[in-house]
C-alpha cells in the first residue's frame, strides 16, 4: 500500500511554516513528564532551523478533559536548545499575528493550546483559515493526532502547500509493513479498546501467530463460554466477535492466568478461575507458548500490554518485552501504555521501531490509512 507523501523541499529557504506537532505528553506540577514525541520532533525542526525558516508551532494539549498552557513545553524546548523559541499565549489573533510578522530567520514561535480555541476540534473553515494566513508553507509532523479531523490536521492543509514531517512519514512507512509483512508474523494486541478486535479480525487472515491479553482476551475468553469471574469484560463486544476469532488456531489464548483472589495476586490454570476472581494478567505457562510464537517470528507488531501494568499486574507484559527485545525479528511496538512502561523498565531502545501514535496507529492498521494522510496526498 502505496502513499504520495512529500517532504518539504530543501531547496527552500528563509520561508515561514506552520507546522503541527504533537505536544501532548505527560506532565506532572507543571513540567514535562515523558518527552518521547518531543524528542521525535526536534530533529525536524532544527534542520528547518539551519535553512532559516521562520517556524510557528501549533499542537493541542490535554490532562484529564483540561486543556492546560503549552508554556511548560515551551520551558522544555528551550532547554533543549531553542534557544531562539518564543512562545506565544494565543492561537489566533492580533498578538499571533504581530509576533510572526516579527520573526526572523531561524526563529521558532510555539502558539498556545490549540484546544483553547473550540473551532480546532469542530475542523472551522475560518479557524484553519487563520491559522493558514500565519505561513507560507505547512508540515504535518504530527502522525499521532492524524486520525483526527481537526481544522490543524485536514482544514489548514487545504489552504497551503502542505508536506509531511520526516517523522510523519516514517510512521506510515513503518506501519505499512504490516499490510505485508515478513513471515512467520506474529501480532501481539493487548489493552480495552473497542477498536482492537477490528483489528484482531482485520489481522487474522495476515498474521501467523496472534497473542492477545488485557481485556480482550477475557471478553473473547467469555465469548467463548469459559468462567472469567468477575474479570473486566467489554459487554458491548461480545456479540461482534465472530466464529473465526472464536475457533482459531493462530490466536494464543491463555491456558494459565494471574488473577486477583481476595486481594492477592494468584496464578492458576484458566479452568480454576472461581466467581469472585478477576484476571489480570497471563500466567507463565502461557508465556512459554508466547516466547517459542517469539524465536521462529520474523516481523513482530505489538500494540498494548498483555495485563493490568498499572495495578502491579506487569509479569506477562514484561517477559514479553524482553523476549522481543531479544528476538533477531522486526519489531514494531506503539501505543501509549505500552511506550510508557517500556521507557519505564529501559527497553525502549532495544526495538526496530516505535510509534508514536496510540490511537492513529490503530486507526491506521485497522482502515490502512487516516484523515491527516488523506489531506497530504498529492494528485
Amino acid at each position: 500500500m502505496g502513499f504520495k507523501l512529500s517532504l518539504f523541499p530543501k531547496k527552500l529557504k528563509e520561508k515561514r511554516i506552520l507546522m503541527r506537532v504533537d505536544f501532548n505528553v505527560p506532565s506532572r506540577l507543571g513540567k514535562v513528564d515523558d518527552d518521547f514525541r518531543i524528542q521525535k520532533t526536534i530533529p525536524a525542526i532544527k534542520d528547518l532551523i539551519k535553512c532559516g525558516h521562520k517556524i510557528i508551532l501549533i499542537s493541542h494539549f490535554e490532562q484529564k478533559d483540561k486543556t492546560p498552557t503549552l508554556l511548560p513545553v515551551a520551558a522544555y524546548l528551550k532547554e533543549r536548545g531553542l534557544k531562539r523559541l518564543r512562545f506565544v499565549d494565543e492561537v489566533t489573533g492580533d498578538k499571533v499575528k504581530n509576533a510572526v510578522s516579527k520573526m526572523r530567520s531561524g526563529d521558532v514561535i510555539l502558539l498556545e493550546n490549540l484546544r483553547k480555541d473550540p473551532r480546532e476540534k469542530n475542523n472551522n473553515a475560518t479557524f484553519a483559515s487563520e491559522l493558514a494566513n500565519l505561513a507560507d508553507y505547512y508540515i504535518n509532523e504530527a502522525f499521532s493526532v492524524s486520525h483526527r479531523e481537526h481544522a490543524s490536521i485536514v482544514g489548514v492543509s487545504k489552504l497551503l502547500p502542505s508536506f509531511a514531517g520526516p517523522l510523519f512519514k516514517e510512521e506510515v512507512r513503518r506501519l505499512s509493513r504490516s499490510f505485508r509483512p515478513p513471515h512467520p508474523f506474529l501480532f501481539v494486541l493487548g489493552g480495552i479498546k473497542p477498536i482492537k478486535l477490528l483489528l484482531l479480525e482485520r489481522f487474522l487472515g495476515r498474521a501467523d501467530n496472534i497473542i492477545i491479553g488485557g481485556t480482550m482476551a477475557n471478553t473473547i475468553l467469555y465469548a467463548k463460554g469459559v468462567k472469567v469471574g468477575e474479570s473486566i469484560i467489554e459487554k458491548e463486544s461480545i456479540s461482534k466477535i465472530k466464529d473465526n476469532i472464536l475457533n482459531s488456531n493462530k490466536i494464543l489464548f491463555p491456558s494459565d492466568v494471574v488473577v486477583s483472589r481476595k486481594g492477592r495476586k494468584k496464578t492458576i490454570v484458566l479452568k480454576d478461575v472461581e466467581k469472585n476472581d478477576s484476571i489480570f494478567d497471563l500466567g507463565p505457562d502461557t508465556m512459554r507458548q508466547a516466547e517459542a510464537m517469539i524465536k521462529k517470528s520474523r516481523f513482530v507488531l505489538w500494540n498494548g500490554p498483555l495485563g493490568y501494568v498499572e495495578g502491579g499486574f506487569d509479569g506477562s507484559t514484561l517477559q514479553l518485552a524482553v523476549a522481543l527485545s531479544r528476538s533477531k525479528a522486526e519489531t514494531i511496538v506503539g501505543g501509549g501504555d505500552t511506550l510508557g512502561f517500556l521507557r519505564k523498565e529501559n527497553l525502549s531502545g532495544k526495538f526496530s521501531f516505535i510509534s508514536t501514535g496510540g490511537g492513529a496507529m490503530l486507526e491506521f492498521l485497522a482502515y490502512g490509512t487516516l484523515p491527516g494522510i488523506n489531506a497530504l496526498q498529492k494528485p
